[in-house]
């Protein structure tokens, strides 16, 4: 990932004082772009040094692909000369420096108008849980937006929650997207910035912009759940002769055309729309007649195999994607299907597949970033960026203020 003069983050400082997903994700972004990110962490770890998944030898696959390419210093911020070594790492002078993102409750040291007032022009991106500081994950803002209520069979019962912590992880990139338009107001008017985001609003912000929100208040009921039937249009899963299942996907009227035309249902649907007065055409009644369509596509997928589906839908240029399991994208990778992938080297020589930068400048995705050591930066960061000597540093991890 290269501009003509270099990476185009290079030269940037950024100090990153956040654990779990969120707030890493936004500094590891920023760090992929070629910021140096310089991640503080607690001396002997936080909550989430260990986080499953982990390596056979407890090396965190979390924790590594999360904070890979950035630099680590562990401090121990319970101690007064600790917090003072924090402090001026945020605070330390120079055009491209004074940047922090954090997810920091309680710490008045850590406050940004204390912060501010060591250096005016800060940049401060703060995540939090609920505006008003209460903390939050994903998952319990994910149930308070009502998706697990719409989510799962249509017979219902429990709430179904997903696995992927989607608002963290947009979240994380609201951080990188805050910390570069502060950077951009800085740079016009001189001034800094406290930005804080918080999880519960991310996910409203989505629910609301996807219109969700809206149907509720005019319907004043919940959506149905319907299973794996994509909502207000044509989607739905099918079963191939080998037992392997495929997603198609009809939005449009062309998609719609090009699956009609591959499976030979045209006459079907003419007479299904004549017969219910319907026009296929149109997403609404697509949707009303999701099942009616399913079973008649049906025996279709169920007479091929997944390879001869793929082949035929592919040539139509029909809209699907196969079910597989991450056992099958880890082959892939090995293959060399996916250049965004790359394997990373945990410190207790475990192997890891993690990920480049999705964002492709040039085509080229950029290196991945190596894998953090707990620690690893300390003395060189502070001798670099505060300009302590060996003697200062050897006497600070004596102390145990520095690991």
């Amino acid at each position: 990932m290269t501009t003509p003069h270099g990476r185009p983050l290079e030269g940037l400082h950024v100090v990153e004082c956040a654990s779990f997903v969120a707030g890493p994700t936004g500094g590891m972004t920023l760090a992929q772009l070629g910021a140096d990110v310089i991640r503080i962490d607690p001396v002997g770890g936080g909550s989430d040094h260990l986080r499953w998944p982990v390596a056979a030898d407890g090396e965190s696959f979390y924790w590594a692909s999360l904070n890979k390419g950035k630099r680590s210093v562990a401090v121990d911020m319970r101690s007064d000369e600790g917090k003072e070594l924090v402090t001026a790492l945020i605070t330390a002078p120079g055009p491209d420096r004074g940047v922090l993102i954090d997810n920091v409750v309680g710490r008045r040291w850590m406050a940004h108008d204390t912060l501010a007032a060591r250096r005016a022009d800060l940049i401060h991106v703060r995540v939090q849980g609920y505006p008003d500081g209460r903390p939050a994950v994903d998952y319990t803002v994910n149930a308070e937006v009502g998706l697990p209520g719409i989510t799962g069979t249509e017979e219902g019962g429990a709430p179904v929650n997903h696995v992927l912590p989607a608002w963290d992880l947009v979240t994380g990139l609201s951080v990188s997207t805050a910390v570069l338009a502060a950077l951009r107001d800085r740079d016009r008017s001189g001034g800094g910035a406290f930005v804080e985001i918080a999880l519960s609003d991310i996910a409203l912000a989505g629910v609301a912009n996807l219109g969700w929100l809206s149907e509720a208040a005019e319907r004043g009921v919940e959506r149905p759940r319907h299973g794996n039937h994509v909502y207000g249009s044509f989607g739905v899963d099918f079963a191939c002769r080998d037992g392997h299942r495929v997603m198609v996907v009809a939005l449009t009227e062309g998609q719609w055309a090009a699956l009609c035309s591959v499976t030979g249902t045209g006459k079907v649907f003419e007479a299904l729309e004549a017969a219910m007065d319907a026009d296929l055409t149109r997403e609404a009644d697509r949707y009303r007649l999701r099942e009616t369509i399913a079973a008649i596509l049906r025996p279709w997928f169920a007479a091929r195999d997944r390879a001869q589906v793929s082949t035929e839908l592919d040539g139509a240029r029909v809209l699907w994607g196969r079910y597989q399991g991450m056992t099958d994208v880890v082959a892939a990778h090995r293959d060399g299907a996916h250049p965004v992938l790359a394997d990373l080297t945990l410190p207790g020589s475990a192997a890891a597949i993690t990920a480049r930068s999705p964002l492709r400048w040039n085509g080229e995705h950029g290196d991945a970033g190596a894998a953090p050591s707990l620690g690893r930066d300390t003395g060189a960061v502070l001798a670099e960026v505060l300009g302590l000597s060996d003697a200062e540093i050897g006497r600070l991890a004596g102390a145990g203020v520095v690991g």
